[in-house]
């Protein structure tokens, strides 16, 4: 008995030593690898939500290691543990849209008028994010806007390459279109919005169903730090805001490729900007380029990024890069001009801050009417609280109160 006791508390004694240096190595990486202005908000509170995504992700690591289970299923198991109950304001069902799985959010209180109906992609990279980590935010879009909203879980990336994310948000966006009034929404007031990769995906879903006759028009897309294009990983956001927390220049790039080859082989090409040829970039260079981006946002060291040519081996590899339902910046204006009124949240320092940037600029040239609120003092992953409110930060309220 004494022998088994003493073994377990060496076991004990072993696993929070382990994890102690685990801890101090993932701050270790936090500091060595990261970069946090003195102008983000809240700086000391991002850097503790990196040291614990760090952590994680190690963690998940050594478990893929040891076979117990891949780093990727790790992370997702543990953003997705139910934390929240019932809400006395509203009615949250679990259903499924033909093949998607979907959460409804529907104010409780009786409405005299039929609703707004918000339909809402999470980010995540494509990778990760689920109907779990955006249940919070998507529970105070519901309360605070008193409209229906629709959180839909699409199939992620890597096991489900593009188009798989695009086609379930679409799907599931045409079957609450064409049924409204089974939800008490004016069939005319329809929003879609997203954050991060949900962005794109709005984006995307907003421009497939721009001018079908069948379908009323979109009332709105509500983007919020979306992720528009990867022709060019070299525009100033990417370079002023590469080791900025919560989302990396390097791990966007990542996660566009895990979304459409489903794997990373090609990163450094993406990265140095090989991975294009050079007419093409030239030929989209009227929406994708450094000169279309306001100067007061190039002051922070930008320096502008040579042109190289791509391999063909790579070429073929990413020949989807130029497909509008991947890299909405890339419509054409006859798609762009028929959109419908559009708000875009962007934040300071944040890699993605100028794909938005750029796409305000088409919409406004096509006479699509534009919204636009920079957080100055944001980054990217600011609006999502992690379904935590202590991982709230104060400028978050601001971009919520301008979102509704």
């Amino acid at each position: 008995m004494a022998v088994a006791y003493t073994l377990l508390v060496l076991f004990l004694a072993a696993f929070v030593a382990g994890f102690i240096l685990l801890v101090l190595g993932a701050i270790n990486f936090d500091i060595s690898n990261s970069d946090i202005p003195p102008g983000v908000n809240q700086p000391l509170k991002l850097r503790i939500i990196h040291v614990i995504f760090i952590s994680r992700a190690v963690v998940g690591k050594i478990l893929e290691n040891i076979g117990i289970c891949s780093q990727v299923s790790f992370v997702r198991y543990t953003q997705s543990r139910k934390t929240r109950g019932a809400d006395p304001k509203l009615i949250i069902k679990d259903l499924w849209f033909q093949q998607v799985p979907v959460r409804l959010y529907q104010p409780r209180a009786p409405s005299a008028n039929q609703r707004k109906g918000i339909l809402f992609f999470h980010g995540g990279g494509w990778v990760f994010g689920s109907l779990e980590t955006h249940d919070k935010l998507c529970r105070y879009m519901a309360r605070e806007s008193e409209s229906v909203v629709v959180s839909v879980g699409y199939r992620l990336a890597p096991e489900h390459k593009y188009p798989a994310a695009y086609e379930d948000c679409l799907e599931a966006t045409l079957h609450f279109m064409k049924n409204t009034e089974h939800y008490g929404v004016d069939p005319d007031s329809v929003i879609v919005c997203g954050d991060s990769a949900g962005g794109n995906l709005a984006a995307a879903v907003s421009q497939t169903l721009a001018g079908r006759p069948n379908l009323p028009r979109l009332r709105a897309q509500i983007l919020i730090y979306p992720g528009l294009q990867a022709l060019d990983f070299n525009l100033p956001s990417y370079h002023q805001n590469r080791g900025v927390p919560l989302l990396f220049r390097e791990r966007a790039a990542f996660y566009v490729l895990q979304y459409l080859n489903g794997n990373a082989y090609n990163l450094e090409e993406l990265l140095d900007g090989s991975h294009i040829p050079i007419d093409i970039k030239l030929n989209y260079r009227k929406w994708v380029s450094p000169d279309n981006i306001p100067e007061k946002f190039k002051v922070r060291g930008y320096k502008p990024h040579v042109l190289l040519d791509c391999p063909t081996d790579v070429d073929e590899n990413v020949r989807r890069f130029c497909e509008p339902n991947l890299c909405p910046l890339l419509a054409e204006d006859a798609v762009v001009r028929q959109l419908p009124e559009t708000f875009i949240l962007t934040c300071e320092y944040d890699v993605l801050r100028d794909d938005g940037l750029l796409y305000k600029k088409r919409l406004e040239d096509n006479g699509v009417q534009v919204t636009w609120y920079h957080l100055e003092d944001g980054f990217h992953g600011i609006i999502n609280p992690f379904n935590s409110d202590w991982l709230e930060f104060s400028s978050r309220k601001r971009g919520l109160e301008k979102i509704m």
